[in-house]
């Protein structure tokens, strides 16, 4: 079965980037996201706040790729402004998976409206169809740095990552 991804719109103001994330938040949409952030990152925005009012569910690869993230905007700056990521409007659910993978610590949790920037402009980004290699790759990514984080979701994702790697190895 395909599941849709998510759907990713980006605001982007002088001093800080708005991703919003519509529907579900899955392995297919993480290619994307990754992609996304990673740029958003190199073009310099201080600030990410990823708008989640429509975002119904995260998959455990989604989870993981925003925890991978989530760490980096924390990590010790070094020559360059400090990095940080804010949750907006997170529903229960959202926050409650974050908590149980023990990386909610690593996010600024807000609610209400996105301050618009005077020059911000909203942009959709394309459909997202990544590669069974790139799925496979982002996947075993994501949840090797879930179980870096926290050593409870070893015994969640051992067998997902050894799955994974595995099917890596096919693939190449």
């Amino acid at each position: 079965m395909n599941v849709p991804c998510a759907n990713l719109t980006v605001l982007v103001g002088q001093r800080f980037a708005c991703v919003k994330i519509a529907g579900r938040a899955n392995c297919n949409a993480s290619v994307s996201f990754k992609t996304l952030l990673g740029e958003l990152r190199q073009q310099g925005y201080p600030y990410i706040v990823l708008e989640l009012s429509a975002c119904a569910l995260m998959d455990s690869t989604f989870l993981g790729v925003l925890a991978g993230f989530g760490l980096k905007a924390n990590a010790p700056p070094g020559d360059g402004p400090a990095h940080a990521i804010e949750l907006r409007n997170a529903n229960e659910r959202l926050i409650e998976l974050l908590e149980n993978l023990g990386v909610l610590h690593l996010f600024r949790i807000t609610q209400g409206a996105v301050p618009a920037g005077e020059t911000a402009t909203p942009t959709a980004l394309s459909p997202c169809d990544p590669s069974h290699e790139e799925l496979t790759r982002a996947s075993l990514e994501a949840h090797q740095t879930l179980m870096a984080l926290n050593p409870e979701n070893v015994a969640r994702f051992k067998d997902v990552v050894k799955f994974l790697a595995e099917d890596l190895k096919k693939v190449r």
